[in-house]
């Protein structure tokens, strides 16, 4: 009989043991599922409220951008379609006139080491004659300078020397072409917009003297579309004065390699005649 007892003890604590174990999954499981359910959740919600940002940010940067163009576009017509015409065109054929030199300026440049050390292996190869089709081959005012001064080597040096400063002062007269209209444009700009603003302000005057009385709110509005036409005119000015200012320094640039190199061209024919 305690055999049979402790038996029977024995298996009861075998199936409790048992029993407790098989819960402790159970729990353990439903724990993990229920937290795995609770971090989905979470992570869907982070990126619906991630999308949902994006999306507001990306709508308040269209509607800002929108709003600029609309604010630009209330500002000119605010201005007086008259005036402001005038500071656009000024503004547009400037910038045309500074778009056109600043490709010419950079079609002018060239590498003035290698056209030199081409000359010079041109006139110990085949003469004078290589030399200048060298200066044919290659663009820019200063390979038209060396095929200047190389079409009257026979003359002599002095000769030579006169040509390549006659010829210099044309092409630097070619760099600068177009200087005086964009100077025309930067001075015309503020000018067309001081106008408005002088005209804006006699109508805002008649205004009073047709009312009769002082009155903020329409000396206020009037003054301010007067004024428009006067920042609009800085602008283009300001605008137009920087490119002005960029292709004067490239002008610069270019004038003081043509006077280098044309001293390095008259160095190189004095070298090869000294050979001859």
């Amino acid at each position: 009989m305690k055999k049979l007892f402790a038996f029977l003890a024995v298996f009861g604590m075998l199936n409790f043991a048992g029993a407790s174990a098989i819960f402790a999954q159970q729990d353990e499981t439903t724990t993990t599922d229920t937290e795995v359910v609770v971090e989905e959740t979470a992570e869907a919600e982070e990126v619906e409220i991630v999308e949902s940002t994006s999306e507001v940010d990306e709508e308040a940067l269209a509607a800002e951008e929108q709003g600029i163009h609309k604010q630009i576009k209330s500002k000119f017509i605010e201005g007086g379609a008259v005036f402001m015409s005038f500071v656009l065109l000024a503004l547009i054929f400037g910038l045309a006139i500074c778009i056109e030199r600043i490709i010419y300026l950079n079609l002018s440049t060239t590498n003035t080491k290698k056209l030199l050390q081409n000359i010079e292996e041109a006139l110990q190869e085949g003469g004078v004659e290589a030399a200048k089709e060298v200066c044919r081959n290659t663009r820019g005012p200063v390979a038209s300078i060396f095929y200047q001064g190389l079409d009257r080597y026979d003359e002599g040096i002095e000769v030579i020397e006169k040509s390549v400063i006659s010829y210099g002062s044309v092409q630097m007269g070619l760099l600068e072409k177009g200087l005086t209209w964009i100077s025309l444009f930067i001075a015309i700009a503020p000018m067309l917009g001081f106008m408005g603003t002088v005209i804006g302000m006699i109508d805002a005057f008649d205004q009073i003297q047709a009312m009769g009385d002082i009155s903020a709110s329409a000396v206020a509005g009037g003054i301010k579309v007067a004024l428009i036409t006067t920042v609009s005119g800085l602008i283009v000015a300001i605008i137009l004065q920087v490119f002005y200012n960029y292709i004067v320094s490239k002008i610069d640039g270019i004038v003081n390699t043509m006077e280098d190199a044309s001293i390095s061209l008259l160095d190189i024919l004095v070298k090869y005649n000294m050979k001859k």
